[in-house]
């Protein structure tokens, strides 16, 4: 599993790229993580609100900080 957080390296993107690491821990899903800080490759995904995320270069959820058990619901449903 890939996984990237899209938009500047914000508190609340750091916060959601924590959580989502702990929920794919906990789920055993090994994944890679990216970075994503170019405002137009972000854009090319779709993002209307930053922090955004992708999991396997689909778009999850944008403009806000999932919790740990948000972001596992999220990632169970798109698998």
């Amino acid at each position: 599993m890939h996984v990237k957080i899209l938009g500047p390296m914000t508190t609340d993107a750091e916060k959601l790229l924590q959580n989502t690491a702990i929920a794919l821990k906990k789920l055993k899903i090994k994944a890679s993580f990216e970075r994503v800080n170019d405002f137009s490759k972000a854009m090319a995904y779709g993002l209307l609100a930053i922090p955004g995320l992708v999991v396997d270069e689909q778009l999850i959820s944008c403009g806000t900080v999932l919790q740990v058990e948000e972001a596992m619901e999220i990632i169970k449903s798109s698998l």
